[in-house]
């Protein structure tokens, strides 16, 4: 086993796993944190793998994409899985945790283990004795974004992040909510329906348009994932628009009229003892005066005690094939990695990935062994073609879907109705991993 020393900077998902994967297998790592003796925008604590835009790391279907990347990362050992499935809440059909929990969790083990020595304080640059992984998220600290800046060319590259509120469970009212999975899915009922009429979803549109926002500081351009697009500004593509995304009704029968609702909101339990939910989709950059009078137009709402608002930040990310090697390297930088959403992943579930795939790098060449990646027809190989061997002029940050497959690495796919051909690119998607993982 190779002597050399791996700094890992940034104790989030990402560098969590990568951590815990590298002192697993022998290393000796060094988790750099600059929190609690600096904060970001968004984050509350000091603890490891803060959770602070969702309490979900996505489906549990085996059939879904992110079902199949769970499997991959549950192969290798994921310390992030491991630590969810001591720290759940239920989701349905979504992978919740109790966020506080499952940070402990993360923490604990980390701290605890033989071979990671935690220092606290910002690093700007990487180290000289060793490799350095850098996986400080979207929300890298100023010096730090411009070294990477520096090396990779990629100025510019950011896009804007908007936060969930949180409620009071006890100030949502009972008889104007009810609980269900869509269409029933799920073992235990996860979610708290928040019911509105027409007339009512009308008055929230108007009040949601008009209310007054968080402006962007003047040298900085707005640029929104598709995947956490602001309320308002889906609500600003149609009046319709948020019955169609995170007011939808469908699936979701009313106990009360027998009926879907003309649309809905659905809260999410943030923790086990259920004393506080998320507004599921509902990011936002309102300022805090306007989202406490907007949000309690919903009428379950109306006497709501938010135990935290949404905001926005800024989260910075690298034009991936352009600036990394296969192995997840710095073209220019070979001693240095970057795992996490700042490789241009989106979620937190594909971040831990990423630093899972970063970590295997990592021991490969500290081993002397050649580069070695899941093959592109396995999750794990299909997230990592996206962010090394993706379209540089189009490039943007993307979560685990069906769209990173590529079909035609698949057998029999072709012609299939949907469900058939996600069946079959599963089981040859196990089979692809199992086969790589087990070769020598």
């Amino acid at each position: 086993m190779s002597t050399q020393r791996v700094h890992v900077v940034g104790a989030g998902l990402a560098g969590s796993e990568a951590a815990h994967f590298l002192a697993q297998r022998g290393i000796e790592v060094v988790l750099h944190e600059m929190r609690p003796q600096r904060k970001t925008e968004a984050h509350h604590t000091g603890g490891f793998a803060e959770l602070v835009c969702s309490n979900s790391l996505k489906s549990k279907d085996p059939l879904s994409a992110p079902g199949m990347l769970k499997a991959d990362m549950t192969r290798i050992g994921s310390l992030v899985l491991s630590a969810a499935a001591a720290a759940e809440v239920p989701g349905g059909q979504a992978l919740a945790v109790d966020r506080d929990l499952f940070s402990a969790e993360v923490t604990r083990r980390l701290r605890e283990h033989p071979r990671v020595k935690v220092e606290e304080g910002e690093i700007t640059g990487p180290f000289d004795d060793g490799v350095t992984l850098i996986a400080t998220g979207p929300l890298t600290s100023e010096a730090l974004s411009g070294w990477i800046a520096r090396a990779t060319g990629a100025d510019g590259l950011y896009f804007y992040d908007a936060i969930a509120p949180i409620v009071d469970a006890s100030t949502i009212d009972p008889e104007r909510s009810f609980l269900a999975n869509r269409y029933d899915k799920g073992e235990e009922e996860a979610y708290l329906n928040c019911p509105l009429t027409e007339e009512e979803y009308n008055a929230f549109i108007g009040a949601l348009m008009t209310a007054e926002k968080v402006t962007p500081k003047s040298f900085e351009k707005e640029k929104f994932f598709a995947g956490c697009q602001p309320i308002e500004a889906i609500a600003a593509t149609g009046p319709e628009s948020l019955r169609f995304g995170p007011m939808k009704p469908v699936g979701l029968t009313d106990p009360k009229t027998g009926r879907w609702p003309y649309a809905a909101v659905q809260l999410r339990p943030e923790n086990r003892a259920r004393t506080a939910y998320n507004l599921v989709g509902f990011q936002t950059k309102l300022k805090y005066g306007e989202q406490s009078r907007v949000f309690r137009m919903i009428p379950a709402l109306r006497e709501a005690e938010f135990l935290r608002l949404g905001s926005i930040h800024r989260n910075t990310y690298v034009n991936g094939p352009k600036a990394l090697r296969p192995d997840l390297s710095l073209k220019g930088n070979p001693r240095v990695y970057l795992a996490g959403q700042i490789t241009g992943v989106e979620g937190y579930l594909e971040s831990a990935a990423s630093g899972l795939l970063a970590a295997l790098f990592i021991e490969q060449r500290l081993l002397g062994l050649p580069h070695a990646a899941p093959p592109a027809h396995t999750a794990l190989g299909a997230l990592l073609r996206h962010v090394t061997s993706g379209d540089p002029a189009s490039y943007q940050p993307a979560n685990m879907s069906f769209a990173l497959f590529d079909p035609a690495l698949f057998d029999g796919v072709s012609g299939q109705k949907k469900d058939q051909s996600r069946q079959r690119m599963r089981d040859q998607a196990e089979r692809n991993f199992s086969q790589w993982w087990a070769a020598p």
